[in-house]
């Protein structure tokens, strides 16, 4: 079987690419819009506990599970529903690694919403 002369050069090219060794080759990978050169780019340290509220009447309790490294400072907001009844906003408390911490407020009648707020904690 005889090749074209126009495939020739593409055929010796080709096994010149194969014989290389991989990290002679260059390689880019494309996720999204974004070129990523090289080894993959720095993933962010996971973070923030998980949280499970439950409002029986005007009392709200929540608790909160971190099971990361990293210090979580949680912090219960309440929202009334009465225009007179005072919305609260609990104070932080830190839940350390693999703790769970509870959470309490209340309102004098009814909640109107309920939700955590997540803070790293700086060193």
């Amino acid at each position: 079987m005889r090749l074209s002369r126009s495939f020739a050069p593409l055929l010796v090219a080709a096994a010149l690419i194969a014989g290389l060794p991989y990290e002679a080759v260059p390689h880019a990978r494309v996720e999204g819009r974004q070129r990523v050169e090289g080894r993959q780019q720095e993933r962010p340290e996971p973070f923030g506990s998980t949280c499970h509220t439950r409002v029986t009447g005007s009392k709200v309790t929540a608790y909160c599970h971190n099971p990361y490294v990293a210090a979580d400072r949680v912090r219960l907001h309440i929202e009334c529903d009465r225009w007179w009844d005072l919305d609260s906003d609990g104070s932080s408390v830190e839940a350390g690694p693999a703790q769970t911490v509870r959470l309490t407020g209340r309102c004098w009648k009814e909640v109107r919403s309920v939700w955590v707020s997540h803070q790293k904690r700086t060193p």
